[in-house]
């Protein structure tokens, strides 16, 4: 991306991401983050810090990774671009908000380790339909059996017509 809007930010997860899918079927993840600076006063010496939050979207594959990979507290590294939508109340109030729409999400290695499971590629009609769940891998590169396995999400099915707070 050279157009002058990138972001990257390192912070904590605020929220789990929330998924959800437009009428055609391509998923989108929303979560929040958190991220903070600190630095000394010169005058006073004392430590200060600020927390500044934002809201991250992502889109097809990675919204659907994310909202797998991803919990509340999770560090983690985004890249992307900012981006201001805008929308009317019922009310018939004007109202925008600026977002930050992800190219990439990481994990922080700071504090951290991870393990890194590779999905398949999906390409074709059957890209957009739900991919059978696999059982995921241990660190020695077998199969999980199913009483260590993480236990399966159940996200809420919300209408895409909603506004976002």
């Amino acid at each position: 991306m050279s157009n002058g809007n990138t972001i990257v930010l390192v912070g904590n997860v605020t929220r789990d991401p929330e998924l959800r899918f437009t009428p055609s079927g391509q998923a989108t993840a929303t979560f929040g983050l958190a991220v903070n600076r600190r630095w000394q006063n010169r005058q006073t010496q004392e430590w200060e810090e600020a927390t500044s939050f934002f809201d991250v979207v992502c889109w097809r594959e990675m919204a659907e990774n994310a909202s797998e990979s991803l919990v509340r507290g999770s560090r983690v590294i985004v890249t992307g671009r900012l981006e201001q939508r805008s929308w009317e109340t019922p009310e018939g109030e004007r109202r925008s908000k600026i977002e930050v729409v992800a190219d990439e999400i990481g994990p922080s290695l700071r504090w951290a380790t991870a393990q890194v499971t590779k999905n398949e590629r999906r390409s074709g009609p059957e890209a957009g339909a739900p991919r059978p769940a696999q059982a995921p891998r241990d660190r020695s590169g077998g199969q999980r059996s199913a009483a260590q396995a993480p236990p399966p999400s159940s996200e809420p099915a919300y209408g895409y017509d909603e506004e976002p707070f």
